[in-house]
């Protein structure tokens, strides 16, 4: 059974008066539970587009997005902020954390907003952040930690509210290649797990560990290949 389905999706943005931007122009995707997948393409391809869409950030201009079999694609605001708090775990690139915090506080904002108790938010941040191998950094602030450690934080973060499914923007593009590695080695973890997770990337070696990868190209997905 499909854990996520995009069907005949597009996604236009208008950009002033003469301009229109088709970023995504009727893609179809299928994700099944536990799939590990890739999506890569050049810049401006739609690969980020479709992450966002997945993602609850943004609405499609048309077409549908079922998501554990339900139509996300109209939801309000209110609704589509509770799906994106319930259903999804996003990783950004940037990381995005908030700098006031701990990285224990940051793990739990997911948490905070679905009104889970202070103590169990606790317990289950302090959880992840020891399988994640945070250890005793798990009291800094952001800047205090390296930036492998802070991308560590944003996996805790996505993972906390036991998502359906994770997505990851380009999530080792500002790190180096030892802690790239490393952060990749997570990823594999979790897939072993069972976690379903998509990732959007412009490395080959990232997108070969993966189960299989989607190519995008001028808003159209233009291959879907095994690994």
């Amino acid at each position: 059974m499909s854990l996520a389905r995009l069907i005949e999706l597009t996604k236009t943005y208008v950009m002033g008066a003469d301009v229109v931007v088709e970023a995504l122009r009727g893609i179809n995707l299928s994700v099944e539970e536990g799939q590990y997948l890739a999506i890569m393409g050049p810049s401006g391809s739609g690969k980020s587009t479709i992450l966002n869409l997945m993602g609850c950030l943004d609405r499609p201009t048309s077409g549908r997005y079922i998501l554990g079999g339900e139509d996300v694609s109209d939801l309000g605001d209110a609704a589509l902020s509770e799906v994106r708090g319930r259903r999804i775990g996003f990783i950004f690139q940037s990381f995005n954390l908030i700098p006031q915090l701990t990285a224990l506080d940051n793990i739990e904002v997911p948490l905070f907003y679905q009104g889970v108790h202070r103590r169990d938010r606790r317990r289950r941040s302090m959880e992840l952040a020891e399988r994640i191998g945070l250890g005793p950094r798990a009291r800094h602030k952001p800047m205090e930690l390296s930036g492998g450690e802070q991308q560590r934080v944003a996996i805790a973060r996505a993972l906390v509210n036991d998502p359906l499914i994770i997505l990851a923007d380009e999530p080792t593009g500002n790190l180096d290649s030892k802690t790239g590695k490393e952060i990749l080695a997570l990823f594999d973890d979790l897939s072993s797990r069972g976690r379903t997770l998509i990732i959007v990337t412009h490395d080959e070696a990232v997108g070969r560990r993966t189960h299989g990868i989607v190519r995008v190209a001028d808003g159209n997905i233009v291959s879907h290949e095994k690994n």
